[in-house]
């Protein structure tokens, strides 16, 4: 292409190029020292700080966390429980799981409530004989699940068995359609609608027909220890959400008006929390987190001094919800909230054997 015809962008590029190669070849002709000694000496147009200058300070002065007196310890088999539990390092969670157990058990002697909030996974990692012997020992004196934890502990009493493989049948429409569960609790729960008790809800209610039942009773139920020994036992139920919903003997004005009942007895529960109450959430992300915070809330309203309590959540892993409305805000004004993370079948049997350990611990001490 005659250089007449060439575009001015395309002249200058060309031209560019015609310098930058022939600058490449001029210093490569000149010699090699003359372009390593520019490489080498160029320098940084940045000025880097002078750390020759800076202020050291003695460790002795220094503000640390942690400290040798907080570190663990080997644990050798054959020592008592006791001492596994003084082998942990009283860091982070593990100080959290101390801390826990020790306003546990101070309320547990004052007298104060101890709540336990449970979801339905809780039951199904097979947690239910380590709550009904936390229950027998009157460690717990006050238990709230969501209707899922309910189907679980019913299941697990009545038949040996639960966990529904819904993969396995909701293809074909089959899952949740388990005929006894649904007409065991429904049934239960209208029976109780139907009763002349107006004040009786929907824990009591299922408690009451897992009594007189002649199934299971060689295995352990939550729901029926609480009503046998006289512990509070409350039932959140969000309709729709569970297999037993789905079926014919669900009554939606039954369900709704006992867990209603229910609400109401957690607001009672709570007016006494103050001051050293512990209430523990495991594994309920929403139900009971909301269910809590409100009825939190009705205490409160009634004129009920409840505050400077204990609250603690644990689950797999961490939710806004339970954060926030079991740890942050109802101690806001007084108390203290933990958050653990870790899968129930390893934190609770943990924290319900730390509890016994220093309930024996404190009988001990107090016989000498």
């Amino acid at each position: 292409m005659p250089e007449s015809t060439q575009s001015p962008l395309r002249h200058l590029l060309l031209n560019r190029i015609t310098i930058f190669t022939l600058s490449i070849i001029r210093r490569g002709g000149s010699t090699l020292e003359i372009s390593s000694i520019d490489i080498h000496n160029s320098m940084s147009r940045y000025q880097k700080a002078d750390l020759s200058q800076v202020k050291l300070v003695s460790i002795e002065n220094r503000l640390s966390k942690v400290s040798s007196e907080e570190w663990g310890s080997p644990f050798e088999p054959g020592d008592e429980f006791t001492s596994f539990i003084d082998s942990l390092p009283d860091i982070l969670a593990a100080h959290d799981l101390r801390r826990i157990a020790e306003n546990w058990t101070k309320a547990i002697r004052l007298g104060k409530p101890v709540i336990l909030m449970m979801g339905g996974h809780v039951v199904k990692v097979g947690l239910g004989p380590l709550i009904y012997d936390l229950l027998e020992h009157r460690l717990i004196n006050g238990v709230a699940m969501n209707s899922a934890a309910a189907i679980h502990d019913v299941e697990s009493v009545l038949f040996g068995e639960t966990s529904e493989d819904v993969a396995a049948a909701i293809t074909d429409g089959s899952f949740g359609m388990s005929k006894e569960t649904g007409e065991f609790i429904n049934q239960a729960v209208s029976e109780g609608y139907a009763s002349d008790d107006s004040d009786l809800g929907f824990g009591e209610a299922l408690g009451n027909k897992l009594l007189t039942s002649s199934q299971g009773k060689e295995r352990c139920s939550i729901i029926e220890a609480c009503v046998r020994i006289g512990t509070p036992i409350t039932v959140h139920v969000a309709i729709g959400a569970d297999i037993v919903h789905q079926q014919p003997s669900m009554s939606g004005e039954a369900t709704g008006e006992l867990s209603f009942r229910d609400f109401r007895l957690l607001s009672q529960e709570l007016q006494d929390l103050g001051s050293g109450g512990v209430v523990l959430n495991f594994g309920s992300a929403v139900i009971l987190p909301e269910v809590f915070l409100k009825a939190l809330t009705v205490a409160r309203n009634l004129g009920a001094d409840a505050f400077d309590f204990t609250t603690a959540n644990f689950d797999m892993i961490r939710h806004y919800r339970p954060r926030v409305n079991v740890v942050a805000r109802p101690t806001q004004d007084g108390g203290e909230g933990f958050d653990i993370a870790g899968h129930h079948e390893i934190m609770f049997p943990l924290l319900a054997a730390m509890v016994k350990a220093r309930m024996r611990r404190m009988i001990v001490d107090s016989r000498t």
